[in-house]
């Protein structure tokens, strides 16, 4: 399954953690803003070891699941508009 995990941190502390536990689960597009392949055993895994850093009336954090048609196709344009470039290509 794909999806965009989104999140907002307030503690700064907080946030270095948050962001390192994402960076084993998907690919930073943006600052806070992560895509991410996963299965549901390892979106409970990620879930809960991201949930377990937040402070609930400071932090939040949002999961878009991605059907196969939108993962696929997306529009980007500026910084982190080469998001994609982990997909196979082909250049001709």
């Amino acid at each position: 399954m794909n999806m965009i995990v989104a999140y907002d941190i307030a503690d700064p502390r907080r946030l270095i953690r948050v962001a390192k536990i994402m960076k084993d689960y998907g690919l930073r597009v943006q600052k806070s803003v992560f895509e991410v392949e996963t299965d549901p055993r390892l979106f409970r895994e990620m879930r809960r070891r991201i949930e377990k850093e937040l402070v609930s009336d400071e932090d939040g954090v949002k999961y878009f699941p991605l059907c196969k048609g939108c993962a696929e196709v997306f529009f980007a344009a500026g910084v982190g508009s080469d998001a994609d470039a982990r997909r196979d290509c082909l250049i001709l």
